[in-house]
């Protein structure tokens, strides 16, 4: 019997010592648990603060304690973004997703880490997965459609920024890309007015202004860009992007000091900032300062060795400087890295042309366009090398063909007018000279042609009118050739 009740007191011990072992069990992973999300919650603080180390170590000592701590890999990721570590950021959504398959949030900021990689195919499934789990997600539409954008597939993107606005019609951000979207269409006006619409929503959003600012110069509205991206500026004045826009819209005004200023701003902000650098190059190209320019395409080189339009733009200045076989050089490695680059073919072209090698500069210009059906100027040029070997059928075919493309080119007319002079047909290069200075009244050169085809006609005082004009408007006049018209049409000095 005493046997029996001590085994009835064991039974009875072990089962509170069960429950005793199973009550400091549960109270260790409530420990562990409220020690996670310490670990968590300190985490989001210092990524608020923007120190993403210190933050990556809170979420990884969370994770330690709870390996399933689906937020936390979520959160770390989003760290790793910020440090622009998009193959640790996707790993780590990657491993929320398989945790809850229906975090959408994780799916979403896969698709952005995808997207900063340029894996536009993944972005977009991941952003549409997140669409499927809430169809009212606008910023995955957004996200979604300015994916389309880099992918150049416009119409999707539209319809993408559509549906988040119909969810969300005070998104202003979905008004700017939209407007981004209409930009790359072609479509200034459309992108003009919702650059407008997300500045009524937010009116100190800077980049709409400088969008703006991009579409008002496409449409060669430079003064209304200036102030939009000043407008830019005065909201955030280190907007890189703005300085180097207003600079392009200065350099469009011919105001070449005030786009050295701009660009030069935009490189204190941003010291890696390639196209700051050629286009300040290009502006010192047209204030002849071709050494400037020539440093500044070397520094361009120096950040991006594959920028074929520096290599371009050297060219022009070593062109400028008469180095004529650097100049080629540079427009062949342009070429090397673009084959279809067809201005560097055509570069090439009047370099080879001002060397006197007409046939590789036809070569050139053939293969412009070949590239380019539409490259009036290259027609152009075609036309002049054609003329020096003096084939004035050529000649004139060329420069009509230019014309056709742009009616407005006077210079294509000047010099189709100087082909049918050679050929004797001065009433048609009379006819070629006038249309050029209807065009442009101020063409000296054509004033000089003009007047010497009205003296092979015999018509002594309109070719003395003619070459007169032309010396007036600065026009290099041969002494000699004046004093036989004052004779001819009998006004002497």
């Amino acid at each position: 019997m005493k046997n029996r009740v001590n085994k009835y007191i064991w039974i009875i011990l072990s089962i509170v010592l069960f429950f005793l072992f199973s009550y400091a069990s549960a109270q260790q992973e409530q420990t562990e648990s409220m020690d996670a999300e310490f670990y968590y919650n300190r985490g989001i603080a210092y990524g608020k603060k923007g120190q993403y180390d210190r933050a990556i170590s809170d979420y990884t000592k969370a994770l330690k304690i709870n390996p399933r701590y689906a937020r936390a890999y979520y959160n770390r990721g989003i760290a790793y973004g910020k440090k622009d570590q998009y193959d640790q950021a996707i790993s780590d959504f990657s491993k929320a997703i398989e945790i809850d398959p229906k975090y959408d949030a994780a799916y979403f900021n896969r698709g952005v880490a995808y997207g900063n990689k340029d894996q536009y195919d993944q972005a977009i499934s991941d952003l549409s997965k997140a669409i499927e789990i809430d169809p009212r997600y606008a910023e995955a539409y957004n996200n979604r459609g300015m994916t389309y954008v880099r992918k150049g597939q416009y119409d999707q993107a539209i319809s993408d920024f559509n549906k988040t606005l119909k969810i969300n019609p005070r998104y202003a951000e979905a008004y700017s890309n939209r407007g981004i979207t209409y930009g790359e269409k072609g479509q200034y006006d459309r992108a003009i007015s919702d650059y407008t619409k997300a500045l009524k929503i937010d009116p100190k959003y800077a980049a709409p202004y400088n969008n703006r600012g991009v579409a008002y110069g496409k449409k060669d509205q430079y003064d209304q860009a200036i102030s939009d991206l000043s407008k830019a500026i005065e909201i955030d004045p280190k907007y890189a992007a703005a300085y180097y826009n207003r600079g392009v819209a200065y350099g469009k005004k011919d105001q070449y000091d005030q786009g050295i200023s701009d660009f030069t701003k935009a490189l204190k902000i941003d010291p890696r900032y390639a196209e700051a650098y050629n286009n300040r190059g290009v502006t010192y190209v047209r204030k002849g300062q071709y050494d400037q320019a020539i440093s500044d395409f070397n520094k361009t080189l120096k950040i991006n060795p594959r920028y074929a339009e520096a290599y371009k733009n050297r060219g022009i200045a070593y062109g400028k400087k008469g180095q004529y076989d650097r100049a080629i050089s540079d427009y062949t490695k342009a070429i090397e890295i673009d084959p279809r680059y067809a201005e560097a073919y055509s570069n090439r072209g009047i370099t080879y042309g001002k060397k006197g090698q007409y046939d590789r500069a036809i070569s050139d210009f053939t293969k412009a366009l070949e590239i380019n059906p539409r490259f009036a100027e290259a027609y152009s040029n075609r036309g002049v090398a054609y003329g020096k070997k003096g084939q004035y059928d050529q000649v004139i075919s060329d420069f009509t063909k230019a014309l056709e493309i742009d009616p407005r080119y006077a210079e294509a007319y000047n010099n189709r007018g100087i082909a049918y002079g050679k050929k004797g047909q001065y009433d048609r290069a009379i006819s070629d000279y006038t249309k050029a200075l209807k065009i442009n009244p101020m063409f000296a050169g054509a004033y000089y042609n003009r007047g010497v085809a009205y003296y092979y006609k015999k018509e002594y005082d309109k070719s003395l009118e003619d070459v007169e004009k032309a010396q007036n408007l600065g026009y290099q006049t041969s002494p000699k050739f004046l004093e036989t018209l004052r004779e001819a049409s009998g006004k002497p000095n």
